[in-house]
């Protein structure tokens, strides 16, 4: 089936995708989903991340693989880059220099050109030139330290959140550089890596630190400065409740009424002292009935509960079926269907779409570089030498 979506907010803006790995392919997916048309230059020999994770990356992109490493292949690149908006790259800094497409010199060929960079540590500094993974910046950004049980050690999340959060801060940046582009005719350079990215998502535990000096450690399951609000065992399974917003309510539906007044835990701050000796006393009442109970009871008394989810089970729930977080691409021209995740944000008037399906390596080279003016000849000769290729090889390096 072809994409019937209305256009987005991006529509008409073109997008050149150099990006790898998570990071640069979350921020041109992001694009792409708002309306963009994106390109994707890829190497020769380099595949995508396998399976699903890819297809969720780069659907409803045009896919060219191009050396670019030789001056025919940075040519292909420029005649590109004169009819683009928006370029996205996340190589180590120096390489783009070393390409001699840095954007220096892609502005001098087009200085509307909207420039995006994501890096491990930064364009510049100590670490510039250090190789960065997802990983790698959860660690040196205190996110590990404050994540896992109490005592226990440094724990990384479940999932690749700086990059995840680097290519969504880039996106907003390269959204906010067309804006001003409206204003001053001009593009810029926008920049961001998974240490800033991930810093900045520390958010509160962060601002603890550098005003008034107080290093949070791990709280596990625990809100680390509210209380009652975590994960609690019950009859079943587990559950999570913000017991604090309504502290007499939450009590009341546990069946201890008296735990409001007594004076260990009737304000804020004895409860927090006391905190060990409450979550005892919760725990023991939360275990009489299984969690669906407790999440229908505690809700129906303004206390936010809510279930700990697989994800097969987070998919099975009806208020994600009702909201269609994920959604089959269309399949068209020859790409792949599958089921990937949409965008996340609802605009009323230009929606978000997910507007393709998943391209194959290089399948789109031959259609783009005939649209840049390459006769047949020309491209013929191209492939023959290696410059661009229509498919991966056999001995493609894979990500």
């Amino acid at each position: 089936m072809t994409s019937t979506a209305r256009p987005g907010p991006l529509d008409g803006i073109r997008v050149i995708d150099l990006t790898t790995a998570r990071s640069g392919p979350t921020c041109v997916r992001q694009l792409v989903d708002l309306g963009a048309q994106a390109v994707r230059v890829a190497a020769p020999g380099r595949g995508d991340l396998p399976g699903s994770d890819g297809w969720n990356l780069h659907r409803a992109k045009r896919s060219m693989l191009v050396d670019l490493a030789t001056d025919t292949g940075r040519d292909i690149l420029l005649r590109l880059v004169a009819r683009a908006d928006v370029l996205v790259e996340n190589f180590r800094p120096a390489v783009k220099h070393r390409l001699r497409i840095a954007p220096d010199d892609l502005f001098a060929i087009n200085p509307r050109l909207v420039y995006g960079s994501i890096s491990g540590f930064g364009q510049d500094g100590p670490y510039a030139d250090r190789p960065g993974v997802d990983q790698i910046a959860q660690g040196l950004s205190g996110l590990m330290s404050v994540t896992g049980p109490p005592g226990t050690g440094p724990w990384r999340t479940g999932i690749a959140v700086s990059d995840s959060a680097a290519g969504t801060f880039l996106a907003q940046g390269i959204v906010a550089a067309l804006f001003a582009r409206e204003r001053t005719g001009e593009g810029q350079w926008v920049h961001t890596s998974l240490l800033e990215s991930m810093v900045n998502l520390m958010d509160f535990q962060a601002a603890r630190v550098v005003n008034e000096g107080d290093v949070p450690g791990q709280a596990g399951n625990d809100h680390p400065t509210l209380f009652p609000m975590g994960t609690y065992p019950t009859a079943d399974g587990f559950v999570n409740i913000a017991g604090m917003l309504g502290f007499g309510r939450f009590c009341e539906v546990l069946g201890h009424p008296e735990w409001a007044v007594d004076e260990r835990f009737a304000a804020a701050g004895p409860r927090v002292a006391h905190r060990s000796e409450l979550t005892r006393l919760v725990e023991g009442a939360l275990a009489a009935r299984p969690t669906a109970d407790w999440v229908r009871l505690l809700n129906d008394a303004g206390i936010p509960a809510g279930p700990v989810c697989s994800l097969d089970e987070t998919f099975a729930d009806p208020q994600i079926r009702h909201l269609e977080l994920a959604a089959p691409t269309p399949a068209d021209d020859g790409r792949r269907s599958a089921v990937v995740l949409r965008h996340p944000v609802t605009l009323t008037g230009t929606p978000a779409a997910v507007r393709g399906g998943v391209p194959s390596p290089g399948q789109d080279t031959v259609a783009v570089l005939a649209e840049l003016g390459f006769d047949g000849d020309e491209i013929r000769r191209l492939l023959e030498q290696g410059v661009v290729a229509d498919r991966l090889g056999a001995d493609a390096r894979i990500i």
